[in-house]
């Protein structure tokens, strides 16, 4: 994924145990567009720069970290490329006018990562919740068998 001769490159099966998950999964992100697609060798072996093996521990900790879909991951992953490009243009922006633009766009990609964080985070207080008054009805169970033990 480098033009840089001088920069390591890692083969496909190097990059997916390094982050742990499988090549058959880095070439289907690859064709869902989470990954930019891989130089290739004289031998046609894929090949990535540590910047894709960055991208790609990035994208698991999203995913693990939230529980989202490959959907949501894609979504995710493309309002961070979207940021990325809001940024460029502020830098190459020179007009007031432009720049407010440029804050009227960021705004709505920021919001749409919020939504997905905001629904994740209440599925997540949700899911705690359901544990929680299991967690209540199992001790209340354990109390009454003390107290039933107790009195025999």
């Amino acid at each position: 994924m480098t033009t840089q001769t001088d920069e390591r490159s890692y083969r496909i099966g190097e990059v997916a145990e390094r982050v742990g998950v499988t090549t058959r999964t880095i070439r289907y992100w690859e064709e869902l567009g989470l990954l930019g697609t891989a130089a290739r060798s004289k031998g046609a072996q894929r090949l990535y720069a540590e910047a894709d093996v960055k991208r790609l521990e990035e994208l698991i900790r999203l995913r693990d970290l939230l529980g989202l879909s490959l959907d949501e991951l894609v979504e995710l992953a493309e309002a961070q490329e979207a940021r990325a490009a809001l940024r460029d243009q502020w830098e190459e922006s020179a007009s007031d006018r432009e720049r407010a633009e440029i804050v009227t766009a960021a705004i709505e990609v920021i919001e749409r990562q919020l939504e997905l964080v905001h629904g994740r985070r209440q599925k997540l207080s949700e899911f705690a919740d359901e544990l929680s008054e299991k967690l209540r009805s199992l001790h209340e169970r354990e109390a009454e068998f003390e107290r039933k033990r107790g009195g025999t």
